[in-house]
């Protein structure tokens, strides 16, 4: 799995079948696991995800669906193409960035203080990042909500909504399967129809991850590279100004995850 994890005195590994009795939601989890980089151990593990996935009564049938048979096209395919097309996706240019500052605060400091202030809440909650990823790196995050309530993973997904929705819009663009992962997560707390309103913007946008956008983006910063206040680093990203300004207008609401889908028998729970 991941080399990333968040590890407390409660928990070890990453899907562990004793994590039953520690309150939070499994599916965040595996939810995790399916932006991980591809592995051999990933493939394997694609039974035990779809079972758990199966189990979340939070998600409609068709988005687990697809989540489901996702997993399964994970197990069949070739490895080194799926690792390649996740190198593609995810490690070149920053719009499908899976850091979720770089999209509010680009380059600037005051990313760095955002995740400082994201580790203190880590640390608060009695968990230590046990990884090389950086604390806003979404597969860690969502395995810090994973062990949190439903208030908690409520709260926190309400915060960084506009992200996850940008999020889906440009890897839904790209035919990413990926675009589950963010999607289900508004899904959690009823907000799917967020994507919306982003999806004219997506269209319309220049693809920043082809090699010439590459080195545009190399030669700009070399120029940027003296900048002296965080406004002029920050011009880095024009789209983090638009979701931080945003962010700083709209006024902070209550959001609660989803009630379970009611079910025909008790027992499918």
């Amino acid at each position: 799995m991941t080399d990333a994890a968040i590890q407390s005195p409660d928990t070890a590994g990453l899907v562990d079948p004793s994590y039953e009795s520690v309150q939070g939601m499994r599916s965040l989890r595996v939810l995790a696991r399916l932006l991980d980089y591809p592995t051999r151990e990933l493939q394997d593990a694609c039974g035990e995800l779809i079972e758990i996935l199966n189990a979340e009564r939070r998600l409609g049938a068709a988005l687990k669906s697809s989540l489901m048979q996702w997993c399964q096209q994970l197990q069949d395919a070739d490895l080194m193409e799926l690792q390649a097309e996740y190198v593609a996706m995810f490690d070149k240019g920053r719009a499908t960035s899976l850091l979720l500052f770089e999209h509010v605060h680009g380059e600037s400091r005051d990313r760095g203080q955002a995740m400082v202030d994201l580790m203190a809440e880590y640390s608060a909650a009695g968990f230590e990042l046990d990884a090389r990823e950086l604390p806003d790196h979404l597969p860690v995050f969502l395995e810090y909500l994973s062990l949190c309530d439903d208030a908690e993973i409520g709260r926190w997904l309400g915060e960084i909504r506009h992200i996850l929705a940008l999020l889906t819009a440009r890897l839904e663009e790209r035919g990413a399967d990926h675009a589950l992962v963010p999607l289900s997560l508004l899904a959690l707390i009823g907000a799917e129809g967020d994507v919306e309103e982003h999806r004219p913007q997506v269209k319309q946008e220049k693809p920043d991850n082809t090699p010439e956008a590459l080195d545009a983006v190399w030669e700009e910063e070399a120029v940027r590279f003296s900048a002296t206040s965080d406004e002029d680093c920050a011009l880095q990203s024009a789209e983090g100004r638009r979701l931080a300004e945003r962010k700083n207008t709209v006024k902070s609401e209550a959001v609660r995850i989803m009630t379970p889908a009611s079910s025909t028998s008790s027992a499918n729970r």
